[in-house]
């Protein structure tokens, strides 16, 4: 509402207003950034004093009028003081976050590699040490800028001085930072009776271009708070932005909240990731001697539904670019051509695909990290550690897997797990990626992993072999183990009767006597009773899909082979019978009889027949 008339102001007209005040903030941020562009200013405004050696404030606009960075609206434009602080603030910060650009472009143009496409060893080493943080800087970031200084280089045939050279002055953004201004500027303030309201009052210019202050009246915007605030907390001044012709606000709050221990964790939370089960978490508990046992059941969460349909909308999103890039082609520069109601049309389309995306992947990101929360809270862990796979690189999956696994978006799963995690008290720690699927989580045995286990010498990542325990099988949880044993049994022994089991019997002591047979698995059996500290997983997250060696057709194994846990089969002929499940075990179904699905399928099934050399196939010549 317009405080000055008493006119209640629509959606649109308010979007309209706000638009005409970050039209002015960033006319006035943009001057700014283009007259400080280069390293001296930022080197001055980073390293946090002035010439005379006094400290600068931490406020962004006031750390810019101490060192004269002055500017001011257009001839004939009135605007008060606190406009110019909120165009301050935002420049100034777009300024402090290119110090860290900056000095990580220098360090790649250092040491500049003989091949820019793949550094040696030696190489890596170097940039590594001459960037800031480069011990722990994920090696995508490192490639995304040297990738950067080649296109210079091609474009130019020489190296870049700096950052300010190969990049322009970048364009902050369009939002308005209420936080730079005071009580003459924009107000907040709840509601006397309703906690979950609040009024928002600030001054608006009444036209674009506001010949005095009389063109700037007050309104008074009605704003209902989100559940997830506290009654008590304290609420400070919004950003606001235009999306989508509405005014949105971000709101920032400070409340108390319980506070995370640095070290003296006894129960842990791990969370892994994968594809279709998009997070595995497993809790743990380490006991006074230094033993780990694991705390009941695993928990897994599966977004299939969400992610196919995020990829359907990926897919939908490229043939429409595709399509408008033919358009763009046909039409040209022509203003009067046919098909540039259509180009709108399609750009319009374009957008809405890439809204819906942004909404599935924010929504997703919420619900896997409160997730991953809930089960840190009902395990009674004071402590996530959490993969970091933020930056990780598909490649080497084929075209169409390593599309999927980009798409994922752990960067803004990890931000969330990290915010509701603060929430609650439980401190995250990420976990740097290298290694972590090289041992067997149970017995730490090294893994290879393969393309198929029939194909032990082919580099892959679906199946994981061990050298010395000859065991084949399918790591379906990644690092949350909870796979089934996949050894042929003896004559007259039933795999699923849990009174032919071998209890009591430590996991080492199984491992150790199990190097002597033909074949062997690294877990422990499930035991009766109710859920309790156990070092093993439970039984009713098993495998689905099971082959062992003697139940493949067209194979005949040989001593020292290895077991194929769910190797295609050859040929049209049924898979050896499988024997009953056990009292209780209705859930775990046999695999081996059903049909096989196509590769596109969403089911844990064995993958479709493919020919092959018959010499690529069986373990001897009977099996050719």
């Amino acid at each position: 509402m317009d405080e000055k008339t008493g006119e209640l102001l629509l959606t649109a007209t308010l979007a309209e207003r706000v638009g005409r005040c970050v039209d002015l903030v960033s006319g006035m941020a943009d001057s700014l950034l283009a007259a400080h562009w280069n390293a001296i200013d930022v080197d001055v405004l980073a390293s946090g004093e002035d010439a005379m050696g006094r400290k600068l404030p931490s406020n962004a606009w006031m750390a810019l009028r101490r060192l004269g960075w002055t500017v001011g609206p257009a001839e004939g434009i009135r605007v008060n003081d606190r406009i110019v602080r909120t165009a301050q603030e935002t420049a100034g910060r777009t300024a402090r976050s290119a110090k860290w650009r900056a000095d990580l472009t220098a360090a790649v143009v250092a040491t500049w590699p003989a091949d820019p496409s793949k550094r040696t060893t030696a190489e890596w080493e170097a940039v590594r040490a001459a960037a800031p943080g480069g011990e722990y800087l994920p090696s995508s970031v490192i490639k995304g800028r040297t990738r950067q200084v080649a296109v210079f280089v091609r474009e130019h045939g020489r190296l870049p001085v700096d950052v300010f050279e190969a990049e322009a002055a970048p364009r902050p953004a369009r939002m308005l930072l209420l936080s730079a201004c005071d009580g003459q500027q924009a107000t907040i303030e709840r509601h006397d009776d309703d906690p979950g309201r609040i009024l928002l009052r600030l001054q608006l210019p009444t036209q674009s271009d506001p010949r005095s202050y009389k063109d700037w009246t007050w309104v008074s915007c009605p704003i209902s708070l989100p559940p997830t605030i506290p009654a008590s907390a304290v609420l400070h001044l919004p950003n606001l932005r235009i999306r989508r012709g509405r005014v949105r606000a971000d709101l920032a709050y400070t409340h108390a909240v319980p506070k995370t221990a640095r070290t003296g964790h006894t129960v842990a939370l791990g969370v892994d990731w994968g594809l279709t089960t998009l997070l595995s978490a497993g809790a743990a508990r380490l006991h006074e001697d230094g033993t780990i046992t694991a705390l009941g059941a695993r928990g897994m969460f599966r977004a299939a539904g969400v992610l196919a349909k995020q990829h359907r909308l990926r897919r939908l999103g490229e043939r429409l670019d595709a399509k408008a890039d033919r358009y763009e082609r046909l039409t040209g520069e022509a203003e009067q051509h046919p098909l540039n109601r259509k180009q709108a049309v399609l750009a319009d389309e374009i957008q809405a695909v890439s809204d819906r995306r942004s909404n599935l992947n924010d929504a997703l990101a919420w619900a896997g990290a409160r997730w991953a929360v809930d089960q840190a809270v009902t395990a009674g862990a004071s402590v996530i550690y959490l993969e970091d796979l933020r930056s990780m690189e598909a490649r080497g999956m084929g075209r169409t897997m390593n599309t999927r696994l980009s798409q994922v978006v752990r960067g803004q799963i990890t931000d969330r797990v990290r915010h509701l995690a603060a929430e609650a008290g439980i401190a995250v720690v990420t976990v740097p990626a290298r290694n972590t699927s090289k041992h067997c989580p149970q017995c730490l045995t090294p893994l290879r992993h393969r393309k198929a286990p029939d194909r032990p010498t082919v580099p892959g990542w679906k199946w994981a072999l061990w050298p010395r325990l000859q065991v084949a099988r399918r790591p379906r949880y990644r690092g949350v183990e909870t796979h089934r044993r996949t050894r042929p049994h003896p004559p007259g022994q039933d795999r699923d009767d849990p009174r032919q089991r071998h209890h009591g019997d430590s996991l080492r002591d199984r491992c150790a006597r199990s190097r002597g047979s033909h074949l062997t698995d690294c877990r422990q059996d499930q035991p009766e009773g109710p859920v309790q500290d156990r070092t093993h997983p439970a039984t009713h997250l098993t495998p689905r899909a099971q082959a062992t060696q003697g139940t493949l057709p067209h194979q005949t194994p040989r001593s020292g082979g290895q077991a194929s846990g769910g190797t295609r089969s050859h040929g049209p002929e049924a898979a050896a019978p499988r024997s009953q499940p056990a009292p209780g075990r209705d859930d775990d179904r046999p695999t081996h009889h059903r049909s096989p699905t196509t590769r596109n399928s969403t089911g844990r099934r064995l993958p479709p027949a493919r020919p092959r050399h018959p010499s690529t196939v069986g373990n001897s010549p009977a099996g050719q």
